[in-house]
């Protein structure tokens, strides 16, 4: 694989000394250094170091700084550093919505949710209200017998009434798990089923893409299929009369009264989220309370920078993990965007409008969604007023080089662009934001805080710039406490400790560059090995989508029997394309001079389009299994696909190929 570059280009965006000076990592390094021997110079790397050198100090002052309320003290804050199984703040007690509602008590008046539908119009939800009705449904939930750590689920859209939802479960120290209603019922069942919920939060529908969506079928076979279910609420979305049965939403966030929020241990599961369960059931990821408002705090007070002037927008679903982290921007004061609808709606400049209307000062979305508006002759910064937009963040996967420069001309010169990575199963970043380092082209700009990343070769050696597994040697808070149905633990330790024994592997291909910085080469289950030589399906992508006729693309190594090693690349054209002998010489020596001769695919293939899961994300690892013989069935786990009938292409192709 080509390696990541270890000298330090020029950098393509630098903070001045003004931001650098104002930015909350800054001031906490010079308070944590008074308080807690941090080193007062360095800057950001010694910070990083000593983070990583003394945890529980690091994570003492983490809490200290941001006031987390403990309502009994701490014996230590780590009680036990094995992974998996490290044991955090022992004998706390606190709960995660008292810390989302506090700025209503200073600042009642002002924005806590801003919601958009494809109309782009905000409507405002202030810290009060949004307190108020989170104490009614606490009530509420309680009154139907919702105890500490029994399962309510959400089949809801990014809408505020899933908001008040979670809080309102957090408050009551039940476990908050949910899936957008584009999910059908299988995929939901295969997640919910897990979980066994007592409670089942529902719409009638959903509008995307400019049309209405009827789920009411849909809510019948989920309720039919949940035998725990106690009470199912019906949020009207379309405006249709709740089914037999079924409680109001209304009748139940009507009442004013104060939240009560039951203390919980600091590992108390807060929520429930899901792996993709591309191959299988879907993982059920079980992270704490505590785990996530240290680490959610952490996240985005210092790296993201938010506070109480902020303006938060995320464009997320409620089924990825990145609508849980978005909501945890309550925790610092900040105010909240849910926009509920197509990220390409009325066109694909939609998402730069609501950040416009919003007056968004984050605005994170998908590499994917940038790629696509460099395509289609998007120009934010001309048509748009983005003046209050201090940073964007791109996540789901590795930004191209192409995507940092768009931006940079397209946004804004002085734009900060955060290119961040991390998983479902930590609700984090491993590496990404850091409001005081420099932008280097292609590269997320360092680690974060508390989090000792690594790039480990196979025999788990440490190597800096040469491409390794992505490994985190120290325990994060928000490392999941265990897996639902998972009794032994034995799917939690296979899925991240088997490699490499009391270390995390995640299983992502990265480089860790001599200046600090962090390149992503894609999943490290589908690399492709040619002659010895690794290359992430990444940087192919990253290649081959910069040629205007392809849309999208997919490839696939495959190891063969006799020995054999037989790489396909599978393109989406763009319309209007054809795949002829000019555009296949042209992907060809693309990837040949931008990548390595070795890498050229042995056959180009086009392809009615690239399977994705659910969230989004390329599914490459079914399609080679496909290519290998796996029945379909087998192969992948229908519910985890956006589009099935993809995948039939790909199993022809591969019964063809068996002749």
């Amino acid at each position: 694989m080509t390696s990541a570059p270890t000298e330090p280009t020029e950098p393509l965006w630098q903070p001045d000394e003004e931001r650098i000076a104002r930015a909350a990592v800054t001031r906490f390094q010079a308070w944590a250094a008074e308080r807690h021997g941090a080193p007062a110079e360095g800057g950001y790397p010694a910070l990083h170091r000593w983070s990583v050198d003394e945890p529980e100090t690091f994570w003492q002052a983490v809490a200290e700084w941001f006031d987390v309320r403990f309502s009994t003290p701490w014996a230590r804050v780590l009680g036990d550093r094995a992974m998996p199984g490290a044991e955090w703040f022992p004998g706390a007690t606190l709960n995660y919505a008292e810390h989302a509602l506090r700025a209503a008590d200073e600042r009642p008046r002002d924005t806590a949710l801003l919601h958009v539908d494809e109309t782009h119009e905000p409507t405002p939800t202030t810290w009060a209200e949004l307190r108020r009705q989170v104490g009614s449904l606490a009530a509420e939930l309680r009154a139907l017998g919702v105890r500490p750590g029994d399962r309510v689920s959400g089949y809801l859209p990014n809408v505020p009434q899933a908001v008040v939802a979670l809080l309102a479960t957090a408050a009551v120290g039940g476990v908050w798990t949910s899936c957008a209603p584009d999910f059908g019922a299988r995929s939901v069942l295969d997640r919910f089923q897990q979980v066994e919920p007592v409670v089942l939060f529902t719409v009638d529908g959903y509008r995307y893409g400019g049309k209405q969506h009827d789920r009411r079928d849909t809510v019948a076979e989920l309720r039919a299929e949940l035998p725990t279910l106690r009470a199912v609420v019906h949020i009207p979305l379309l405006g249709t009369p709740a089914p037999e049965g079924a409680l109001d939403w209304a009748d139940l966030v009507a009442a004013d009264v104060e939240p009560v929020f039951e203390q919980v241990p600091f590992a108390h599961p807060l929520w429930v989220l899901y792996s993709s369960g591309t191959t299988g059931l879907p993982k059920a990821i079980v992270q704490s309370q505590g785990g996530i408002l240290v680490e959610h705090l952490k996240q985005l007070g210092l790296h993201c920078d938010l506070g109480p002037e902020d303006v938060f927008f995320w464009y997320t679903s409620t089924g990825w993990m990145m609508w849980n982290f978005l909501v945890s921007g309550l925790l610092t004061g900040t105010t909240v965007v849910l926009y509920d609808g197509s990220p390409g709606y009325p066109d694909t400049g939609a998402q730069w409008r609501v950040a416009e209307r919003t007056g968004a000062t984050l605005y994170g979305t998908s590499a994917a969604y940038v790629m696509a508006c460099a395509k289609a002759d998007v120009h934010p910064g001309r048509d748009f007023d983005l003046s209050a937009v201090g940073c964007v963040a791109t996540t789901g996967s590795p930004l191209p080089p192409d995507g940092f420069r768009w931006l940079h001309d397209e946004v804004r010169e002085d734009l900060w662009i955060a290119s961040v990575s991390g998983g479902t199963d930590v609700c984090s970043c491993f590496a990404g934001a850091v409001p005081t380092l420099p932008v280097h082209i292609g590269e997320l700009q360092a680690a974060g805080l508390g989090t000792d990343l690594q790039s480990w070769d196979p025999s788990g050696k440490p190597v800096v710039g040469e491409v390794g597994e992505l490994v985190v040697t120290n325990p994060m808070p928000s490392m999941p406490i265990h897996f639902w149905n998972d009794p032994d633990g034995s799917r939690y330790r296979d899925s991240y400790f088997e490699m490499f024994p009391g270390v995390w592997r995640h299983g992502d291909w990265i480089t860790i560059t001599d200046h600090g910085s962090v390149v992503i080469h894609g999943r490290s289950d589908s690399t492709l090995n040619r002659q010895g030589v690794r290359m992430g399906s990444a940087d192919i992508y990253e290649a081959v989508e910069r040629l205007p006729e392809i849309r999208e693309s997919l490839v696939i190594g495959l190891e063969e029997p006799d020995g054999g090693y037989w790489m396909p690349l599978f393109v989406h054209l763009a319309e209007g394309a054809t795949l002829d002998d000019d555009l296949i010489g042209r992907i060809k020596a693309t990837i040949r001079t931008e990548l390595s001769p070795r890498h050229v695919p042995d056959e180009i293939i086009e392809v009615p389009g690239v399977p994705h899961t659910l969230t989004g994300k390329r599914i490459e690892v079914p399609v080679k299994r496909l290519l290998q013989g796996t029945p379909l069935e087998k192969a992948v786990n229908a519910g985890s696909v956006d589009d099935l009938g993809l995948l039939r292409f790909y199993e022809a192709l591969a019964a063809a190929r068996r002749g």
